[in-house]
């Protein structure tokens, strides 16, 4: 028997996924080439700057053979300024703008390498934080206070979503654009669960408003201007 999945990605999912994105890292040690499914990683050399995998990096960083370069937007100031702009107005931060003369848009452009823009939060800001600053603390400048602004970050926006659930129940529209996918996977159960309850609530004012249509009917109410069309027949 097959099992039911449930729909969109799950939050494990999600970390997985962001695994592929590209941080910088500096090698403390020579490393020969690889030929990966994503593309071939160069032949590290020390202390040349390279753009690895989140999970090689986080390996290589395990091994002590490199350290990771954080983003730009993982740092005090940055999260300050994007924190500020949270409390500050209604809706998401903007994400950060993309480069210029590129095809691709988030999740697919590099948004955690060094050279990363420090404006706005990137697609997998939440699940690769928590990765950093898990494996790779003592490469995060400030780390306590950095891991201190991102819980700020979460429970300003988590409540951003909330309310936006209720605007949901008011038959308004939401506006989400800037939202992580983290954020996305773990605030789908309920935002899923009130507009399942809204379209049943819906269903259930169309089926009531049917049966007194047809209730009317039956009684003869409404059913004036086919009474008078008759009339009108029967004088001509």
């Amino acid at each position: 028997m097959a099992l039911t999945l449930p729909p969109g990605l799950t939050p494990p999912e999600v970390a997985f996924l962001c695994e592929m994105e590209l941080v910088t890292v500096i090698p403390r040690q020579r490393l020969e080439g690889l030929d990966l499914l994503g593309g071939p990683i160069p032949p590290l050399q020390p202390p040349h700057r390279a753009p690895l995998p989140v999970w090689l990096a986080l390996l290589l960083k395990r091994q002590r053979r490199a350290n990771i370069l954080p983003p730009p937007w993982l740092s005090v100031p940055a999260l300050t300024q994007i924190l500020s702009l949270e409390q500050e107005s209604p809706v998401f931060s903007p994400p950060p703008p993309l480069p210029l003369n590129s095809d691709a848009s988030p999740p697919f452009v590099p948004s955690a390498t060094a050279d990363a823009s420090p404006q706005g939060l990137p697609y997998h800001w939440l699940e690769l934080g928590e990765m950093l600053l898990e494996a790779a603390a003592d490469d995060v400048p400030e780390g306590d206070n950095v891991r201190r602004l991102m819980r700020d970050l979460r429970e300003v926006r988590m409540a951003k979503m909330r309310e936006g659930v209720k605007m949901l129940e008011g038959g308004r529209e939401v506006r989400v654009v800037g939202v992580g996918g983290m954020e996305v996977a773990e605030g789908r159960a309920f935002i899923g669960g009130v507009v399942d309850g809204l379209r049943k609530i819906g269903a259930s004012k169309e089926l009531s408003r049917k049966e007194k249509e047809a209730e009317e009917r039956e009684n003869g109410i409404g059913g004036g201007d086919e009474d008078e069309d008759d009339d009108m027949d029967m004088e001509m």
